[in-house]
Parts: structure tokens; sequence; C-alpha cells
């Protein structure tokens, strides 16, 4: 039999192709005044805020055309006040700005006091608005996960903001939403997908619910992305947006690892997408663990993953250290930048290196990895 675990996500998921178009009907009883988070433009969201207007709310909308921090999220405050439900409907920036907005709006206390390492880290004094998430990228799971992540410009970190009582009130994932997305973006955020499926698996708070999820979702992901690198792909676009709800649904019930604890704070350090610092990390972390684990049964577990990363590349027998060079090598050829192209500099990777020590993503990792073995990790990612 499994072992005891708890398993917390979104009170509802509505998954599928045409799901968005129920969206505005299933708002309305939530708030009649509406904070609609939008991408850079608004464009993806202009049907949605028609709707919702049919159904007699009224909206404030905010457009969040980058990944949110302290000021934006201060400033969005003010536009947003009166608000009843917060809708979110973007990429994962999108969506942990939203998130933030609805836990924000009903705080009396000054944000940094909840926010994680740069802040106090306490609870929130009061819950949250409702709050609706739709994903238009599949690649951060956000929909599903209980913090919001938030760059402190002044520590030069990116940080959480974190309560149980963040998880959406209702996740819709329509799988239409991400069609034709550019292929830059569908490569990163789904290198970012499929770390976020591999971690959890690896992880050392990994349960029978989050292993069954990542199981099955780590060599779809695999298939699917590779398919979208080669053509446009609607079964493939509705695979990878599944993937990546397992990869939020089981980060958020068994934590992450090494690769986000680095991602972090390289991000807040360099502003470098999250998605392309994930997927130039994922094989060198993969290699890093599985030569420092001294767990047998996370060791297993790890040679699995090297099984079907090898598969995917018809190599169904390889160990890690062939399964990730075939993974590195595709990635690149299909664009994805290594670390100092992505302006990550010697001096940013070693503040990284000890930082991550302190991130909530290194504490379920399952080697223990130092610093000097973290810098190594870096300098091997490009």
């Amino acid at each position: 039999m499994p072992s005891p675990f708890a398993f917390a996500t979104a009170t509802e998921i509505l998954f599928g192709r045409g799901q968005v178009a129920g969206a505005a009907a299933r708002v309305a009883p939530m708030g009649r005044v509406v904070l609609l988070v939008q991408g850079s433009t608004g464009a993806r969201a202009d049907g949605l805020a028609r709707a919702l207007e049919e159904q007699g709310c009224s909206l404030i909308r905010l457009s969040v055309g980058r990944e949110p921090d302290l000021p934006m999220i201060e400033d969005a405050l003010r536009l947003g006040r009166g608000a009843e439900v917060v809708v979110a409907m973007g990429g994962g920036a999108v969506i942990d700005a939203g998130k933030a907005l609805a836990a924000c709006l009903t705080m009396t206390r000054p944000l940094m006091d909840h926010l994680e390492v740069v802040g106090q880290g306490l609870p929130l004094d009061h819950a949250p608005l409702p709050f609706v998430a739709i994903p238009t990228t599949a690649g951060t799971g956000a929909e599903v996960t209980r913090n919001a992540v938030i760059g402190v410009p002044e520590a030069r970190r990116k940080v959480s903001l974190r309560d149980a009582r963040m998880l959406p009130r209702l996740a819709i994932v329509d799988p239409a939403l991400t069609d034709g997305c550019p292929r830059g973006v569908t490569l990163a955020s789904g290198l970012d997908a499929i770390t976020q499926v591999i971690e959890p698996y690896l992880s050392t708070r990994a349960n029978a619910m989050t292993d069954a999820l990542c199981r099955d979702a780590i060599p779809q992901g695999l298939a699917a992305l590779m398919r979208l690198m080669k053509a446009e792909d609607m079964a493939a676009r509705d695979r990878m947006a599944w993937v990546s709800l397992c990869g939020g649904l089981a980060l958020a019930n068994s934590g992450l690892g090494v690769v986000h604890g680095l991602a972090g704070p390289l991000g807040g350090l360099t502003g470098a997408a999250h998605g392309a610092i994930c997927g130039a990390l994922l094989p060198h972390g993969l290699v890093a663990n599985r030569a420092a684990v001294n767990n047998p049964a996370l060791a297993a577990r790890m040679d699995e993953v090297a099984g079907w990363i090898g598969a995917a590349f018809g190599e169904p027998g390889a160990d890690m250290d062939r399964a990730a060079g075939l993974l590195a090598g595709w990635s690149r050829s299909c664009g994805l930048l290594g670390l100092s192209a992505l302006g990550i500099d010697a001096q940013s990777r070693a503040q990284a290196a000890e930082a991550a020590a302190a991130s909530s993503s290194m504490k379920a990792n399952p080697a223990v990895l130092d610093p000097e073995a973290l810098r190594t990790l870096m300098e091997a990612a490009g």
C-alpha cells in the first residue's frame, strides 16, 4: 500500500479544448467587479472581457508584459482596489501576478512581511479574493500551485508569496489557447514543464499521487515537445497542456529540486527568462544529482528518468550521462541558449550557488550538492 500523503490543488479544474468558452459564466457568480490580468497587449483576453461584460460584470484590466516584481504588484494594487474576483489569462508571469494580487488585495500588512527569504514569510492575514487561472502557455503549471513568484529588485532575488489559500478557485486549462505559440516560447516553456514533472518524481517528498502523474507525463512531454519543434500539431499541444498541468499538481505537493533551486536566484540576479534557464540547467542538474545521490531508491528513479529520456531519442538503455547529453544537444539544436548567452556571468553564478542553499526548491532535492558542485553544474550549462 502507498505511504500516507496529503494532496492539495485548485478547488476545480476544467481541462480540454473549448473549456474557455464557459469561463465568464463560471466567474460571474464569484464577484461582479473583475480584475482581469492579461498579457502585454490584452488581445488574447478581449473575448473573455466581452463575455464577462455580457454576464453583467464590470472590469478592471491590467496588462502584464514581464515577470512580476514587487514594484509592479504594489502599483497594481492601487488599480485593483474594489475588485471582488481576480481572473488571470496568460502565461506563467500573468498567472503569478494575478495570484499575488488576489492575495494582496485583502492584506492589511505590507507585502514584504509575507515574502519568503527576503521578508518574514508570514502566512496571509486574510483569505485571498477568489482567483481564476486560465493559462495560454504550457509551462509553469501555476494554475494549480499555492505560490506566486515575485522579483524583489533591491535584493536581486525572485522569491515566493506562499499560502495554501492561494490555490485557485478555478483553473481552466484549454489547450487551444496554446495553439500557434511561438517556437522559442514553446521550447522554453515546454522544457520548464518537463523539468516540473521530472523534479517532483525525484524529490525526497514524492508520493503515490505525484508519482502517478509524473510517470505518465515525463515520456508524454518529451515526445510532444519534440513533435512541436518539427511542426505545429494539435495533439501535441493537448499533451503539453496536460504535462504542464501535471507538473503544477506534482510540484505543489512534492516539491522541486536543484534546477529550480538555481533558476530562482539566477533569474532574480540577471532577469533571464525562467523557462530558458530551466531548460539550460536540466540535463546538467540530472547528471550532478545522479553522481551525488546515495539513496538506492532515488538512484533507481533517476535511472528510470534516464531511460525515458533515452527512449525519446531512440536509446532506451541510455545511462544518465548519455541521456542528458542527448537532451542538451537536442535543446541547443532547437535554439535553446546556454547560460552565458542568456547574460548569466560568473559573478551571478557564484551568488546563485550560495543563494540556492536557502531556496525552498533545494529542500527536496535527491542529493546534497555543495556550492562548488552547483558552480560546476552551471559551467556545464554554458
